[in-house]
């Protein structure tokens, strides 16, 4: 009854933003957790094709490599339409791939505000949306397909780092995997959010570079690991997850519920 309760055996996933920090630990998890495939995508072809090979060789199952930029529309029904060449059915959707962005308030440009909020929020919504026929074939009552959006405790709280659209938009994908859950559910389809406090990661470099100082600071006294992240993301995207619809759960090690002042940005 239990003994498969976190197997991902036989699943194809697609991670955006694959190749390094959270979606790389997401798409690790995954493959150890029995997923057959689990395609990456990433704007830079060289690492991302790198860490497809890494995970294939590391792993039974196959990491594919989709390099493309889906900062516009144009951009997310390109790759949608790839995957869809090579998979009529897709098992779980991560939506990882993000950008920050950081600025005086006094100055702060409109380029840096339209690019974290089109990459962060709009491409989020428009890739899932053109994501949403294999999501449906291979969606049923028993096995729901499964949509993961990768936010951050910066959409829960206020980070004192000025990011203004990057807290803006974090805060939004929370609202937005509430709606588009409350959609997709009627189509077997559970949408679910993961909000990461301090992970070592090109986009956090406080804790990246300075793990030391920063866990100083968090309850829990040290900053996530690759399988803290793998670990929730395995849990959403497998049996144990299915009865989990609309939630954004946490993953802080206590900042937000301690109410801890940090400045991560969360991915």
């Amino acid at each position: 009854m239990f003994e498969n309760l976190f197997s991902l055996k036989d699943r194809i996933a697609v991670v955006t933003g694959g190749s390094r920090g959270i979606g790389k630990m997401i798409a690790s998890g995954y493959l150890a957790y029995g997923a057959s495939k689990v395609y990456i995508t990433a704007r830079k072809a060289g690492p991302c094709e790198e860490t497809a090979k890494e995970l294939s060789a590391k792993y039974p199952g196959q990491c594919i490599a989709v390099p493309i930029d889906m900062s516009t529309v144009e951009g997310c029904n390109l790759l949608a339409a790839e995957l869809m060449k090579r998979e009529s059915k897709i098992d779980i959707l991560v939506n990882n791939a993000g950008a920050a962005w950081g600025a005086d308030f006094d100055e702060f440009p409109e380029s840096g505000w339209d690019k974290v909020m089109d990459l962060n929020v709009k491409s989020l919504f428009f890739f899932t949306k053109a994501m949403a026929k294999p999501l449906r074939a291979a969606a049923t009552k028993e096995r729901p397909g499964k949509v993961i959006n990768i936010a951050s405790i910066d959409g829960l709280s206020v980070n004192p780092l000025e990011t203004y659209p990057y807290q803006a938009s974090k805060a939004a994908v929370i609202h937005l995997t509430r709606r588009m859950a409350a959609k997709l559910i009627k189509d077997n389809i559970n949408v679910t959010a993961i909000c990461p406090g301090a992970f070592a990661s090109e986009m956090n470099k406080a804790a990246r570079d300075h793990g030391g100082e920063v866990a100083k600071r968090i309850p829990s006294r040290r900053i996530g690991t690759d399988e803290d992240m793998a670990g929730i993301a395995i849990y959403l995207a497998s049996r144990a997850g299915d009865y989990v619809v609309g939630n954004s759960i946490a993953v802080d090690g206590g900042i937000v519920y301690a109410n801890v002042s940090l400045p991560v940005a969360g991915e």
